[in-house]
């Protein structure tokens, strides 16, 4: 973090980070702070050669859309992103080109490979890496799509989402080493093996997150 330009660094805090209120929880700031710090572990873990400043941006807009459509997500935080003249100071045309299609590169269940580095880097951090925040992450995603979903149910739609995500030859694709992915492949593959088990372990992690006022 000490590599990125600290007026950069002020401006995305004071005017980007805001805007995260504005998702539900599972796509928040707290998400974004994760995604940034996970960019920069890959790098230095995979010596990679890149512009500290762009992986930053990348990483702090590429959700800043999710409440608008989240199904569309990549789009939308590419298009707010490209919108900020503001940007202008800190990168040249061809970078923010780089950033905007990184930004719209990032989604697991895109079918094309991103198309730089850049857009590998933030695609692989923006992964989970926690059996527990995919606990969390699904159930209150679930609950933004269905309100009106029982809890029975949405643990049963996260079994399934998980499994297509994460399973043996789920879409989640990684693109450099990373121990802390592998080893989390191993803990949810494991927990995914059988679906009442799965219930039970997201059902008792959910009502502990609620008797903590955490949900």
């Amino acid at each position: 973090m000490m590599k990125i330009n600290e007026e950069l660094k002020k401006y995305i805090e004071q005017n980007v980070f805001p805007e995260y209120q504005k998702n539900e929880i599972g796509h928040g700031i707290q998400h974004i702070q994760y995604v940034i710090d996970r960019s920069f572990e890959l790098v230095e873990e995979n010596n990679l050669d890149v512009n500290y400043d762009m992986v930053y941006t990348i990483a702090a807009y590429h959700d800043i859309g999710h409440h608008i459509d989240s199904k569309n997500h990549e789009i939308l935080s590419a298009e707010i992103m490209s919108q900020d003249k503001n940007l202008l100071k800190f990168f040249s045309d061809e970078e923010l080109r780089i950033i905007k299609e990184a930004i719209e590169d990032h989604r697991a269940s895109s079918k094309s490979e991103p198309r730089s580095i850049y857009g590998k880097i933030v695609s692989s951090a923006d992964r989970n890496n926690t059996v527990e925040d995919c606990l969390r992450r699904t159930y209150t995603y679930g609950k933004r799509l269905d309100p009106n979903a029982t809890d029975e149910e949405l643990f049963l739609r996260a079994y399934d989402v998980l499994g297509k995500k994460f399973g043996e030859g789920g879409y989640a694709k990684f693109y450099f080493k990373d121990r802390k992915y592998e080893e989390f492949l191993k803990e949810i593959r494991s927990l995914l093996q059988e679906k009442e088990n799965y219930v039970n372990t997201q059902r008792q992690y959910i009502q502990k997150l609620k008797n903590q006022k955490k949900l």
